[in-house]
Formats: structure tokens, C-alpha cells, sequence
């Protein structure tokens, strides 16, 4: 019997007919026992040298995964980011690399203007001051009278920019990639946004050239009360250079849904002006069953061409 791994940390395999139906033609399906992100290892024993197809998550998938995994042929990230896999390595192993960039788009900009919003109108401090007994009278900022800096303008950055828009607020962006401006949205050089900028959200991929994009020296070029947020990769940001910024009043606030190291037990949590969440960013319902639907339907896919499934 065939052996389909799913390591998301959460997967709805009873109302995936795709799955349900890989089940039917006896794929024996093995899930996240740890229901988080799984390391290195964890990942290469759950692969075993069984494993012909996966529904990957954000876990590391290295050479090292790869050259361990024999039969593993197809690979289907359920999300947009493929910066977690070893592309060479899965080329030079004749794996399959598949995602579902569309899906989770639309949750993730809902989710960077939740945070936006709550960052300027100070809720969660407020929240948590009221719980402790407090009446606070705390005086936030308007989102329409602010500075909107999208570094990267994809599927998600390009979201955000229309919902800040929607809010009157001014839209700069920088994107390397983007040479045609979207309507009403100037683009700038990255060293323009940083300096005048009231928010800066990141939306763009994580490589070595990305690496710590805000770090100590960027963060000091920014605009003194400045708002950071970051739904994209926690590799973009220097977080312990972060946490200093927000402790020294350099920065206002941030919110961040992604870190370095997940889960999360840094500096940041004991800064009051951080908002932090667990990694939710596609974990609307609509969209995450949208997400695990494509994932499932790709790795089909794969297999078909792979010549381990037969068409229906």
C-alpha cells in the first residue's frame, strides 16, 4: 500500500474528496502527530522511505529530506510560500514541487489589516488594561491619514494596498519585480518607503537576499513612531533589532503573524507595543478549505503524471 503524508498541522481529511478519494484507491494516509510545525528529523521519519506523495506545510523539506525519502515523488505545499523547500534538491530527486498561491491571499491581507487597525487604535494594550481593571482612554491614530508602505506588491500586497484604499489612506510601494504601477499607488525605491512611511507591511518572499530586510540599520532609517507588520516570513525581520526599536520608542508598534523560530519565544513577547498571533494568516475557514482542496487535487495531479494514480 501507497503512503501519503499530510504535515500541515491541521488538514480537514473528512471533507477532502480528493483525499477521500486517494483513500479509495488505497493510499494509506498518515498526518502531523505533533500538530505543529514538524523540524528536519521529524519530517524525515514521518516520510520514511515509503512515502510516494505529501501535503507539505512550512517544515523544512532539505536534501537531507529528500535523499531520505526514496519513493517520494510529489510534493504539495498547502500555502503559497515554497521558500521552506529545497527546489534544486527536489529536481536533482525527480520530486514534484507543486502550491496553492491563490488561496490563502485573500485571508492573509484580511488578516494584515486587522492587525494595521488594531496596531493604530492601540486594541489588544487596551484590551488587556480593561481585563486588569483599568478604564483607559487611550488615543489612537486614523488609518486615513496615513503613510500605507507595501513592500512587495503579489497576490497579498497588492490586496492590502486596495483595503488601505478603501480606508483614503495614501498607498507607496516597492517591488522590485514591478515595473507598472497599480492605480493610485506610487512606486518608490525601498529606501523612499522606509523614510516616509507612517506603516510598513511586508508581503514578498524570503531568500538570502531578504534576509533580515528590517534589521537595526533599516529600522533607524525609518520615520520615529513608525508601524511595522509582518505577515509574510519571520526571516525578513531582525527580531531581537526589532524588539530594541519598540522598547527605545524608535517604532510605535508591530504586529507580527510569522517568526524565525516557531513557535514563538522571543524578546517581543514582553513588548506591550507588539501584537503577535501564531502563524494564522490562511486560517480562515473559507480559505483554508479552499487551500487543502488545491493541495489535494495537485498532489492527484502529480501522481497521475508521476505514473502512481490512474485518471478518473
Amino acid at each position: 500500500m501507497s503512503k501519503l503524508v499530510i504535515s500541515t498541522s491541521s488538514f480537514d481529511v473528512d471533507n477532502n474528496l480528493h483525499i477521500q478519494h486517494l483513500q479509495s484507491e488505497g493510499m494509506h494516509i498518515v498526518g502531523n502527530p505533533y500538530k505543529r510545525k514538524l523540524t528536519e528529523d521529524e519530517t524525515i521519519e514521518l516520510l520514511g522511505a515509503d512515502a510516494v506523495g505529501m501535503i507539505a506545510g512550512i517544515e523544512p523539506l532539505t536534501e537531507r529530506v529528500f535523499a531520505s525519502a526514496k519513493k517520494l515523488k510529489v510534493v504539495s505545499r498547502c500555502g503559497s510560500g515554497l521558500d521552506s523547500v529545497d527546489l534544486a534538491a527536489a529536481k536533482r530527486h525527480g520530486i514534484a514541487v507543486l502550491n496553492t498561491p491563490e488561496a490563502p491571499a485573500q485571508a492573509v491581507a484580511e488578516l494584515t489589516m486587522g492587525l494595521i487597525l488594531a496596531a493604530l487604535r492601540r486594541i489588544c494594550q487596551i484590551d488587556r488594561q480593561l481585563r486588569a481593571g483599568e478604564w483607559p482612554r487611550t488615543q489612537g491614530q486614523l488609518l486615513a491619514a496615513q503613510s500605507v508602505g507595501i513592500v512587495g506588491l503579489g497576490r497579498v500586497g497588492r490586496r492590502v494596498a486596495r483595503l488601505c484604499q478603501a480606508f483614503d489612506a495614501r498607498v507607496v510601494a516597492h517591488d522590485s519585480y514591478v515595473n507598472q504601477s497599480p492605480q493610485g499607488i506610487e512606486l518608490v525605491s525601498l529606501e523612499k518607503l522606509l523614510a516616509e512611511a507612517d506603516i510598513i507591511s511586508l508581503h514578498l518572499t524570503y531568500d538570502a537576499d531578504t534576509h533580515h530586510l528590517l534589521d537595526g540599520k533599516t529600522i533607524a532609517r525609518m520615520k520615529r513612531g513608525a508601524v511595522v507588520i509582518n505577515t509574510a516570513r519571520g526571516g525578513l525581520i531582525d527580531e531581537t533589532a526589532l524588539a530594541e526599536a519598540l522598547t527605545s520608542g524608535q517604532l510605535g508598534a508591530a504586529a507580527l503573524d510569522v517568526f524565525e523560530q516557531e513557535p514563538y519565544h522571543g524578546l517581543l513577547i514582553k513588548c506591550d507595543n507588539a501584537i503577535l498571533t501564531s502563524h494564522i494568516g490562511s486560517l480562515a475557514r473559507e480559505s483554508r478549505h479552499r487551500m487543502e482542496v488545491e493541495a489535494a487535487e495537485n498532489l492527484w495531479q502529480g501522481l497521475i503524471k508521476a505514473g502512481l494514480m490512474k485518471d478518473r
